[in-house]
């Protein structure tokens, strides 16, 4: 346990907590015969908790006024999971519904950023040692929380992405994003990028080479959740016309294929409704559950509060033990 105190210079009042070993704090009367009274154990037994509570009690309000806390520290732990970056696209098109409209408020109609925020969250839920980070892109990389076990955090985070879209896509620098987020060598466990879309762009001849290296060098995994809108071609869907056979015309065609490319553990996964969408989320989580080794990270912790109680409660004792006390007079 690391103990740490906002004002040090106010522990100098400690020592006054010895003031209760100067005397015993009650009434004393003479009596001609001390010396032929028996010994009483339990009386000396009282007498000794009496002044303890009283320095326990003195150094508790000390301590509390000292702002005693426990540091921050990190915590091993050892559990099933893995280090997640959850990529989710913030275009135009991701506040439309899987129809490719405006949700019209109608029951069961919503849109995919909105499905993809339940089941997210819904994911976090059931991910209890993983470590996980988020990222958007739209025109540029946005960078919305690093990677930590901290879920609430990361709930508060998915749910941040509510606010409006952007304009476009740009899922270059996006996954260049996500990948920065792997800084530290692989120790154990795996490592995977959830990449949450229903469009794509072309990527550029020096992006495709700086993403293969990076790929290779982190040991990523790569789950690209593709949302197709109704009528929109698929990612395997080869084009009507063969002069449309290119990454202008079909985008999302040409990533699936980049992907495949990159000899890396790769899967992905075409929804064309909430449901499908679920389904895939269910699967990644049962595909990535390895043994991982990670350090939570605990918060400083305020004990201050806790000082106060206690010497509160000691002081209510000593009040007792004082108005139990009895007084009497000498007689001549």
């Amino acid at each position: 346990m690391s103990l740490g105190v906002e004002s040090p210079w106010l522990l100098a009042a400690l020592p006054l907590a010895l003031l209760p070993l100067v005397g015993k704090g009650m009434r004393e009367h003479t009596h001609p015969g001390l010396m032929l009274l028996p010994p009483d154990p339990l009386s000396e037994l009282l007498a000794w908790l009496i002044r303890l509570f009283a320095m326990l009690a003195m150094a508790g309000l000390v301590l509390g006024m000292a702002g005693l806390h426990r540091r921050g520290q990190s915590v091993e732990r050892i559990g099933h999971g893995a280090e997640i970056v959850l990529l989710l696209d913030r275009s135009n098109s991701m506040d439309n519904s899987f129809a490719g409209r405006a949700p019209n408020g109608n029951e069961g109609e919503e849109s995919k950023s909105a499905a993809a925020r339940r089941l997210l969250t819904d994911f976090v839920n059931r991910r209890e040692h993983d470590l996980i980070g988020v990222a958007e892109y739209s025109t540029a990389p946005l960078f919305v929380m690093p990677m930590t076990e901290n879920k609430e955090a990361v709930k508060a985070a998915i749910a941040a992405t509510a606010t409006p879209a952007l304009a476009y896509t740009h899922v270059s620098k996006g996954l260049g994003m996500a990948l920065s987020f792997f800084e530290r060598p692989i120790v154990s466990g795996s490592r995977l990028i959830v990449l949450v879309s229903d469009g794509a762009a072309a990527i550029d001849h020096d992006s495709e080479q700086k993403l293969r290296q990076w790929f290779k060098e982190k040991q990523v995994r790569l789950y690209w959740l593709f949302l197709r809108t109704a009528n929109s071609p698929g990612i395997y869907d080869p084009p009507a016309d063969p002069r449309d056979d290119n990454a202008q015309a079909m985008p999302e065609r040409y990533l699936h294929q980049f992907f495949t490319s990159l000899n890396i553990p790769y899967q992905a996964y075409q929804a064309e409704s909430p449901d499908a969408m679920k389904q895939a989320i269910a699967d990644i989580s049962r595909l990535e559950n390895l043994p991982i080794h990670y350090f939570e990270r605990i918060p400083r912790q305020d004990l201050s509060g806790l000082c106060y109680l206690a010497s509160f409660i000691l002081l209510l004792l000593l009040l007792a033990v004082k108005g139990a006390e009895v007084k009497t007079e000498a007689k001549p």
